[in-house]
């Protein structure tokens, strides 16, 4: 009788304790942009959040803003040392290190958005993408796409090729060297010093995303020449994991900030779909000396051609890079076929919209 007593009041006891707490995991994440950026840095809290609520509160990410690390183009060193178990920024920024991580933000004249992430999710890009980040100890994921980016801000109107030379100019990976190419001053410079660079005149134009980002930076107020791109298509930036702190969270958690990833990233895309929309409609009426340009033929016909042959030349010395580029030529050649007998015959056919 008393070992019956003494059992029922040790399953009371287990019954009214307190259930153990699930671990709780904490990872931290450092972006390329400043706090509480538009569009970009919503992304990560987009994804934080999802993730958090998904998980029960098991998954937290801790994010530092550029302000607080002080290295704008430093995560991809940060997050392969483990200083950081994340990151948020773009592939193409650290060509200098990893030179074939560019091709996973955007080619010239290659894949628009939706052909990009068909590329990533249904083609080889997210295999492509762990052959070139595995031996540095990290994941690449597809961090969300701003569309297709304008070509840029300039001073004064490009009219021939001889306007380009000596031109000074921000714009990225491998556009920049394409510019170079064709005679321009090439610089990269973090999003937070653009506005100082384009006014103090230490650039004369710039190149950075599109209306629903640059509108907000003010270029606009300092130069009257908004051109459309050919340089980035998609623009496709990038969330980086270290492996070991992969490979520390429980396969579920994994599987929630997969999902929480890649659903930040299309929200992004259609957010800076719909603030672009919108913000260009802003400029046009409150700044109606804005003159939209596309550059000239000669001007694109030059562009084109450095491209391709900087892009033969990279396949020729490197046989991922072939890998790699051999695949998103392949890829666009079957997409676009489809892209041109629907979106573009689409717009084509209809009406344009004044």
């Amino acid at each position: 009788m008393k070992r019956l007593l003494l059992l029922a009041i040790t399953w009371l006891a287990l019954a009214a304790a307190p259930a153990v707490a699930e671990r709780t995991y904490t990872l931290k994440l450092a972006e390329t942009w400043g706090p509480n950026y538009p569009i970009l840095g919503e992304a990560t809290r987009n994804m934080a959040a999802m993730a958090e609520t998904m998980s029960n509160g098991r998954l937290r990410i801790r994010i530092d803003s550029s302000n607080k690390h002080k290295a704008p183009f430093g995560i991809f060193d940060m997050v392969k040392a483990g200083q950081y178990d994340m990151g948020h920024t773009a592939s193409y920024y650290y060509k200098g290190k990893i030179p074939n991580a560019m091709y996973f933000t955007t080619v010239p004249f290659g894949m628009i958005a939706p052909e990009m992430y068909a590329w990533f999710y249904f083609g080889d890009g997210m295999a492509l993408m762990e052959k070139v980040y595995a031996p540095h100890g990290l994941l690449s994921f597809p961090g969300g796409n701003t569309g297709n980016q304008m070509g840029g801000w300039f001073r004064e109107e490009i009219t021939s090729l001889d306007d380009l030379k000596g031109l000074k100019m921000r714009t990225p990976g491998f556009a920049g060297e394409v510019m170079s190419e064709l005679g321009v001053a090439v610089t990269n410079i973090p999003p937070g010093e653009l506005y100082t660079a384009l006014e103090r005149g230490t650039i004369d134009a710039l190149e950075w995303v599109g209306p629903a980002l640059d509108f907000s930076m003010g270029f606009h107020q300092i130069a009257d020449y908004y051109y459309s791109g050919w340089q980035e298509p998609g623009a496709e930036v990038q969330f980086l994991i270290n492996q070991r702190s992969w490979e520390r969270l429980p396969e579920d958690l994994q599987e929630i900030l997969r999902v929480a990833m890649r659903t930040a990233a299309y929200d992004m895309y259609i957010q800076s779909t719909h603030q672009s929309g919108e913000a260009w409609a802003q400029m046009k009426e409150a700044y109606p000396d804005v003159a939209h340009r596309t550059f000239p033929p000669e001007v694109i016909a030059a562009l084109r051609e450095a491209t391709d042959r900087l892009l033969t030349e990279a396949a020729d010395a490197d046989p991922l890079a072939r890998e790699i580029i051999d695949s998103q030529r392949d890829y666009l050649q079957q997409v676009r076929r489809w892209t041109n007998i629907s979106d573009r015959a689409y717009l084509n056919t209809v009406a344009p919209v004044e």
